[in-house]
C-alpha cells in the first residue's frame, strides 16, 4: 500500500492507489514553485494558515497532531455580522463558516504540508457539507493571508482536479483572509476535553486515528 492515503466523505479515506498515487504526486512536484513571504504572528517568527473544513472540532483536532503547529484556535471565517456566537452561525444565515487559525512554525512544517493536511482531512468535492453536517457553515475554504498562499492554493486545487484526484471537481473556495472572530471557549480543545462525546467518540475518533496513520512521519512525539 501507498505511505499515504487520502481522506474523503465524514468518515472515510480515498482508497484507490492511483487517485492517491496522483494528489501525493501533485503536491511533491509542486510544493518550492512558489518562494513563500511570511506571516509574522507573535515573536515574528510564527504564521498563520486558515482552513475551513467541516466541523472545527474534527479541523482542530487533525492539525494539532502535526510538529511544527504551535496552536490551533477555532471560530468563524467569512461571514457578514459582527460577533457571530455559535447558535447564530448554526442558523446558516450569517454567511460565517467554522474556521481554524493554525499558528505554526514555518522552519518545522511546510504551508505546502498544511495544504496537503487540508485537502486529505475532508472533502472538498461535497457543497456547504462533510458527511452529515449540511450547511454553508460547514463549506470547505482557504482563507489565504497573502499572495503565496493565494498562489499555492490555486496551484494545488488546479492540479488535483486536472489529475483526476478526486471523482468530482473541487469546490473548496478560495478567500481571502477577513475575519476571524474567536469561537466559544468550550469549542476550543473540544476532543481533547471531551473525548467520551458521542461526536467525538463516533466522528472524530476514527477519522483521527486514520489522519494519524497517514501523517505518521508528521506527528509530534508524546
Amino acid at each position: 500500500m501507498l505511505a499515504r492515503y487520502f481522506l474523503l466523505g465524514s468518515l472515510a479515506f480515498v482508497t484507490f492507489a492511483s487517485c492517491a498515487q496522483k494528489k501525493k504526486r501533485v503536491m511533491k512536484e509542486n510544493s518550492n514553485q512558489i518562494v513563500a513571504n511570511t506571516i509574522k504572528e507573535g515573536d515574528g517568527s510564527l504564521d498563520t494558515a486558515t482552513f475551513a473544513e467541516g466541523c472545527f472540532w474534527c479541523t482542530e483536532s487533525f492539525f494539532q497532531q502535526l510538529k511544527g503547529v504551535k496552536k490551533v484556535i477555532s471560530g468563524y471565517s467569512g461571514g457578514f455580522t459582527p460577533n457571530p456566537t455559535y447558535e447564530a452561525v448554526c442558523t446558516g444565515t450569517t454567511g460565517y463558516a467554522e474556521t481554524c487559525n493554525i499558528i505554526y512554525d514555518p522552519k518545522e512544517i511546510s504551508y505546502d504540508m498544511l495544504l496537503e493536511a487540508f485537502w486529505e482531512s475532508h472533502d472538498p468535492t461535497t457543497l456547504n457539507r462533510q458527511g452529515n453536517d449540511i450547511g454553508t457553515q460547514y463549506r470547505s475554504v482557504v482563507f489565504y493571508h497573502n499572495e503565496m498562499q493565494k498562489e499555492k492554493a490555486e496551484m494545488y486545487k488546479q492540479k488535483l482536479n486536472a489529475e483526476g484526484a478526486y471523482d468530482r471537481p473541487i469546490v473548496t473556495a478560495i478567500e481571502p483572509y477577513d475575519n476571524f472572530y474567536v469561537a466559544e471557549n468550550y469549542h476550543q480543545d473540544y476532543y481533547e476535553n471531551n473525548p467520551n462525546q458521542p461526536y467525538c467518540q463516533i466522528v472524530i475518533r476514527p477519522k483521527l486515528a486514520k489522519f494519524r496513520k497517514v501523517f505518521k512521519d508528521e506527528l509530534k512525539k508524546n
